[in-house]
């Protein structure tokens, strides 16, 4: 399908069928990186499907600034704040809920829920907060020396937090069961000859799912277009798209009672998100034309500050109801609102 509508325009028709296989695509690297994190346990798992997604995420970013001109200039904002909220607010709220619509109260380890939080809020401040506010350039643009420390600054906080998460205090990301045991859940550990093929096929999958996504992305422009919709809500399409693979995986996590598992893929996507587009937009501003937008307009501030109020809340603890779980809900729901009628 890729080789087929690659360089090409694509019919109403046709990106029906690109969609379809698309959507296969995500559950195929949903799959394939399940094995490999049931090979590797955990908090390393969470960690393989978080950076493949947001491999995703930074190729289609870039890919489509280089080719969209002056009208994408603010897209890896939409699509970082989208992704932010779709992790902190919808993955945590949906797990929330149908890990205590099952279980009543469900437990995590605080330390290390809390940690990946307070990474997040730091991330998302200094990247998508600071610039509405700077005054070096006018407007919610960075200039270079900003920029340069924006990603240097994500890189090295991202780099810091995995050291933590798979070295030093490895047992705070795992579910409180086996951080008490030091056991870890392995659901039929796949061979070693299974996993490098799940490798393989995750690379491939990862690939198809980039390219139709890019090759799609001109109908989705033209159907919001046409539907009077903000351009801002293709950032938040392209972060549904890209989040769809761990959304699934969060579900199933939750499902198992395994709601450690899930905030770990929800916080950690939502840090690899900036962490590594970021410092990737930084480096393809040298082909980019005109300027960057990266800060947030009062509206997103204000959503940005009651998740990280909310999660904050929900993280103390060590516990959650299915009242928390309502409450991430609604503050999503708040942003896809604001999203599509600003």
């Amino acid at each position: 399908m890729l080789s087929l509508v690659w360089g090409r325009a694509v019919s109403p028709a046709v990106a029906i069928g690109v969609g379809v296989v698309l959507a296969v695509s995500v559950l195929a690297a949903v799959h394939h990186a399940e094995v490999v994190s049931h090979r590797v346990g955990e908090p390393f798992g969470s960690l393989v499907l978080a950076v493949a997604v947001t491999v995703i995420e930074v190729a289609l970013i870039v890919a489509l600034m280089i080719s969209g001109g002056r009208k994408t200039e603010s897209l890896a904002r939409d699509t970082v704040f989208a992704a932010v909220m779709i992790t902190c607010n919808g993955i945590v709220g949906i797990a929330l809920v149908i890990g205590t619509v099952r279980h009543r109260v469900v437990t995590f380890n605080a330390e290390g829920i809390g940690a990946a939080l307070a990474t997040v809020a730091a991330l998302a401040t200094l990247s998508l907060a600071l610039p509405t506010f700077t005054t070096t350039r006018p407007g919610p643009t960075a200039s270079p020396g900003q920029l340069a420390f924006a990603a240097v600054a994500s890189l090295a906080l991202y780099g810091l937090f995995v050291l933590t998460q798979t070295v030093r205090h490895r047992d705070y990301f795992l579910p409180p069961q086996d951080a008490a045991t030091g056991a870890e859940e392995h659901l039929a550990r796949p061979s070693a000859r299974r996993t490098l093929s799940s490798i393989v096929l995750l690379l491939v999958a990862l690939v198809a799912v980039v390219g139709l996504a890019k090759a799609v992305s001109p109908a989705i422009e033209s159907a919001l277009a046409a539907a009077g919709l903000p351009q801002k809500v293709v950032g938040v399409v392209i972060a549904l798209l890209v989040l769809l693979p761990e959304t699934i995986a969060a579900v199933r996590a939750a499902y198992r009672d395994r709601i450690q598992i899930s905030l770990n893929l929800a916080l950690g996507s939502a840090m690899a998100s900036i962490g590594l587009t970021i410092p990737a937009i930084a480096m393809a501003g040298i082909w980019l034309s005109g300027p960057l937008v990266l800060g947030l307009g009062p509206t997103h501030l204000i959503l940005l500050g009651l998740t990280v109020a909310v999660a904050t809340l929900t993280v103390v603890p060590g516990r959650a109801t299915l009242l928390q779980g309502g409450v991430h809900l609604t503050v999503f729901a708040a942003f896809l609102a604001l999203a599509i009628s600003p």
